[in-house]
């Protein structure tokens, strides 16, 4: 069994979301038909791409949750079914303890992810974080703890 993680900017333009999801799919295709588990957070953009992607490949989606209240505090509601239906697919759903969505319950679900996976995939422009929790510091976090991160970031893709 593969544990791969996912760690990606959630502001992706609209015309790079097929790109990501493409260079995704290759990424994943040496473990495609054998034990994949697709550890995500499941926020908007590169997390619910690699999701989706994951299951298009037969693999296996662990979800981590900041809090209990992130469905309601930050999935935006022309996204809430894209969330849910990725939530009813996955075959682990795990809340870190914390009530209110914010930095602590996003730094407490990166380490989680980070903790439980053989490789890191970030879809990443390269650019340092503007803080604490962003995609860097999760590959910065995965080189530190020796776990091989894939970065994807495919010619054309842009962030908003």
């Amino acid at each position: 069994m593969t544990r791969i993680g996912i760690t990606g900017h959630s502001n992706l333009t609209a015309d790079s979301v097929p790109l990501v999801r493409r260079a995704l799919a290759e990424t994943l295709a040496p473990y495609k038909d054998g034990d994949l588990v697709g550890v995500s957070c499941l926020a908007r953009g590169a997390d619910q791409i690699f999701a989706e992607v994951v299951l298009e490949a037969g693999g296996r989606l662990e979800v981590v949750l900041p809090s209990v209240d992130y469905r309601e505090a930050k999935v935006k509601p022309y996204n809430l079914e894209q969330f849910d239906d990725l939530l009813m697919r996955s075959t682990l759903v795990r809340y870190m303890p914390h009530k209110t969505a914010g930095r602590e319950a996003y730094e407490d679900a990166n380490e989680a992810v980070l903790g439980g996976i053989d490789r890191l995939i970030a879809v990443w422009d390269g650019r340092p974080s503007g803080g604490k929790g962003g995609t860097g510091d999760a590959v910065e976090a995965a080189h530190d703890r020796g776990v091989p991160v894939d970065v994807v970031w495919p010619d054309g893709a842009h962030r908003e």
